[in-house]
């Protein structure tokens, strides 16, 4: 059993809640912009001061029709400026914050408001106020349902007049350390979603070392941020609440169509994101120069950018030989800055989280002046348990454990975490609690992973998901479907082969890229209608064969059918943090696995 911890570096508070933040920016920094809202053609800017008071007329609505500390209120929306006040706005009532994915369906929505005995729902339109009507009569506790776009937080404002400061900073300061901040439902790749009890000090606790150990991004000299990922996500609301904490301005986009012209006007200093959306940056890049004749050019600038970033890694000084570092040079006035401005043009470092990024992707992005910091966490965790840092980078690890975080790798090969940021644990399951959660703390991932001389993470797979072939060779899928979704082509891919001879695999074709290719093969713009046709397969073989450059030959994967439809959230085949249910796809494309087996 392997064993490694990164000792405390920073305090941690030991009294207050996450509401401090907001006051002593008001009070210190009354002027800050900490915010930026869409306004018109541009974005206006939120002071500390105007971000405050905002807050607390919400704050005082809630109060006013009755919600009590320790009641759970819940947030139905895509990621907007108002998700960001009323989430504060929740906590200065003392209230729990119950967030919910916009594109969660009825059923699961209903559960969660049921589960978790939500008091109160504010959702988005009329279509999210229409999936909780459906559910009202399984949702007893349910008392108030509000609509941002029907003017939610002016009807909160209005109801709080009564409401005096008094009271709501003795509500602002009931919580403490060990009082619930809110429950996030796991997205569940197989059954209902669990509620993930996250106190205040587990926020405290991740915030604290994270700011600290990212500071470049955070603490810069006009640092800003622009939020697209679901703030219903651990992930997206830890950075929320880092940027509130740090003042850094913070932005949002909720709609991903009009991603790239907001990245443009905002012009963030970092970003977070999926490594699905760096992958799309890379093929959308890769598909316009071809189409522009100038697709040998990418492709050679590609190849020197993450040749570039090897180098740095294997000499001692961060050295790069005078070749190398000639063709970078040549295409950084080319080709880099291109790529750059689909993230806005000042995007300096990019965090990656939610499934593994890939050394391909994280050496080029590297090699063309954005550094993507790839880190690991869970919902359970709060966020990121590690990270690489601007000044500790292995490209193709998730980073090591943030201070005050231990990680023990156990007999199996399953990472165990333990340290302040590790959940109370599941709302009303003792035995999922008991399950997961260690006596003496010690959180049971679920991923395996290994551990180097250095304390650098690598996840190799998920435990439940490695596969074992009838010859007896354990095989973890990640590896090949990291390699294979790569490819400009490729959207999504599932490894099969448990129980069989070989490995194969189910493959989905990306609808962005697909038109331009099937234009210049002269093909028709319907995959169904290529399925089977041989330069497609071909096209596909060839990300195949790279990916089992990765593997040994027992592991590599022997035959692959292309599917006619990608696999998306709303089909059900991914999780709103996208994320594969691979039970979902075995069990609706079982036939296709057969033949593939049965050839």
């Amino acid at each position: 059993m392997r064993e490694f911890s990164t000792p405390q570096t920073v305090d941690i508070p030991r009294v207050g809640n996450l509401t401090d933040a907001v006051v002593a920016n008001a009070r210190d920094h009354a002027s800050a912009p900490v915010l930026s809202r869409r306004g018109g053609d541009g974005w206006i800017d939120v002071t500390a001061a105007d971000f405050l008071a905002e807050i607390s007329a919400v704050a005082k609505g809630l109060i006013a029709v009755g919600i009590e500390p320790g009641d759970r209120v819940a947030l139905l929306s895509k990621t907007r400026w108002e998700w960001t006040v009323l989430d504060y706005a929740i906590w200065f009532a003392g209230a729990v914050t119950v967030p919910i994915y916009e594109t969660s369906s009825v059923e699961q929505v209903g559960w969660i408001l049921a589960d978790s005995g939500a008091r109160a729902v504010v959702v988005e339109g009329a279509a999210l106020q229409a999936k909780v009507a459906e559910v009202r009569g399984d949702t007893p506790d349910l008392e108030h349902v509000w609509s941002i776009e029907n003017g939610a937080l002016a009807e909160l404002s209005m109801l709080g007049t009564g409401v005096g400061d008094t009271e709501l900073e003795r509500r602002r300061t009931t919580a403490t350390p060990l009082d619930l901040a809110t429950l996030i439902y796991t997205s569940g790749t197989t059954g209902r979603p669990k509620g993930c009890m996250l106190t205040h000090g587990n926020f405290q606790t991740e915030l604290g070392v994270a700011v600290s150990e990212l500071d470049r991004l955070f603490q810069a000299d006009g640092a800003s941020t622009l939020l697209f990922l679901p703030l219903a996500h651990v992930f997206a609301r830890i950075i929320q609440v880092g940027c509130v904490q740090a003042r850094v301005r913070l932005g949002h986009s909720a709609d991903v169509k009009n991603l790239v012209a907001d990245l443009g006007d905002f012009q963030p200093t970092f970003v977070l994101a999926v490594p699905r959306v760096f992958e799309k940056l890379f093929n959308t890049a890769s598909q316009r120069a071809a189409a522009d004749g100038k697709g040998k050019i990418f492709e050679r600038a590609a190849e020197t950018a993450i040749a570039w970033s090897q180098a740095k890694d294997r000499s001692q000084g961060g050295r790069v030989p005078a070749r190398i570092a000639a063709r970078h040079a040549l295409f950084s006035r080319l080709v880099y800055g291109k790529v750059r401005e689909a993230l806005g043009g000042q995007c300096a470092y990019a965090i990656s989280g939610g499934a593994p990024l890939g050394d391909r992707l994280g050496h080029f992005y590297r090699g063309i002046g954005v550094s993507v910091l790839e880190g690991y966490g869970l919902t359970e965790t709060t966020a990121a348990l590690t990270v690489n840092l601007p000044d500790a980078q292995k490209i193709g690890t998730v980073g090591r454990p943030l201070p005050g975080t231990a990680v023990r790798v156990s007999d199996d090969g399953e990472l165990l975490f333990r340290g302040g940021t590790i959940f109370a644990g599941y709302w009303g399951n003792e035995d999922a609690t008991r399950e997961a959660l260690e006596a003496d703390g010690w959180l049971h991932t679920g991923d395996v992973g290994e551990v180097d001389d250095e304390g650098f993470v690598r996840i190799t797979g998920r435990k439940k998901e490695i596969l074992v072939t009838a010859g007896g060779k354990n095989v973890a899928p990640a590896v090949l479907e990291d390699r294979l979704r790569a490819h400009h082509l490729i959207s999504q891919c599932m490894v099969v082969g448990d129980g069989q001879p070989f490995i194969a695999a189910l493959v989905t074709i990306d609808t962005d890229s697909f038109p331009t290719w099937a234009e210049a093969h002269g093909k028709s713009a319907d995959i169904a209608d290529l399925v089977d046709d041989p330069d497609l397969r071909a096209e596909v073989q060839k990300a195949v064969d790279d990916a089992n450059k990765a593997v040994s030959q027992a592991e590599s994967i022997r035959k692959f059918v292309i599917l006619p439809e990608d696999w998306t959230e709303e089909g059900g085949q991914l999780t709103p943090s996208l994320k594969l249910k691979r039970n979902v796809v075995m069990r609706e494309f079982r036939h296709e696995v057969t033949a593939l087996y049965a050839r």
